[in-house]
């Protein structure tokens, strides 16, 4: 039965993909919006393949910039994680630190990654740096208040046991809490890639750092939309792997969890 719903799934999925692309053919190739706004699925397609240089005539730009900004995505994500755990197991483990620190992180959670930019810029100028830092503050949100909401609701009896057996508070970290925690640490995780992913491009854009940000605004202003929708389907693809690549591996890891 489950493998009956999951084909039926994938199968609704395609359905749906195709026919988006095909509204998306007829709106470009019938006139119901200029190409200089809407390209053609086959000139996008051959953007991606001249930029990947898949036909041996292209430059193969689109490749280097693809690597540049999935590295950003990656380094700001890995430190966001991190940061994020390291932080949220300090104020998680302890109700003295929640009671002090919640308020401030109430205060900071809500600010948007685009608002910290000037700061960033003011501090480290408009460089990879900067970019990088930016990334990591706009990613570690979701994987800080997973790890905190993860260790505030370890089980009272859980923590009772711990005190009879004169556990010390790292092994009760390390062998309940974290445990405890890794659902929603690893659900944080996979939205903080997507955050990073997104902040990376915003960055690109603004501090003018190679990566397709960069390539995306550069195609947007000189008109170029078969570039600008092919920098566009990269960015899809790149969190739609990247998202599948991580559920893959929680559904590894969290293996102990099913019967």
């Amino acid at each position: 039965m489950n493998d009956r719903l999951k084909m039926s799934s994938w199968l609704g999925s395609a359905l749906v993909l195709g026919a988006l692309i095909a509204l998306w053919w007829g709106a470009s190739n019938l006139g119901w919006v200029s190409r200089v706004f809407l390209p053609t699925p086959q000139a996008t397609w051959d953007a991606l393949a001249e930029g990947f240089n898949l036909r041996g005539s292209g430059n193969g730009e689109l490749a280097g910039w693809t690597l540049d900004t999935v590295g950003r995505m990656l380094q700001g994500w890995l430190l966001a994680s991190l940061a994020g755990v390291a932080l949220g197991v300090f104020i998680g483990a302890s109700a003295a630190a929640r009671a002090w620190l919640q308020p401030m992180l109430e205060f900071i959670r809500p600010l948007p990654a685009s608002a910290v930019l000037p700061v960033a810029i003011a501090i480290f100028g408009l460089s990879p740096r900067m970019v990088l830092v930016v990334v990591a503050f706009g990613a570690m949100w979701p994987v800080l208040l997973a790890t905190v909401h993860g260790l505030a609701t370890v089980d009272a009896r859980l923590a009772e046991v711990t005190r009879c057996l004169q556990l010390s508070r790292p092994a009760f970290i390390l062998k309940i809490g974290l445990p405890h925690a890794m659902p929603d640490i690893l659900a944080g995780m996979r939205l903080a890639l997507t955050v990073a992913l997104i902040v990376a491009v915003v960055g690109e854009m603004i501090a003018s750092q190679g990566g397709l940000g960069q390539a995306i605004l550069l195609a947007a202003r000189a008109f170029r939309a078969s570039e600008l929708f092919a920098g566009i389907v990269l960015l899809g693809l790149i969190g739609f792997v990247s998202n599948g690549l991580l559920a893959f591996a929680e559904h590894r890891l969290l293996r102990w969890q099913r019967p």
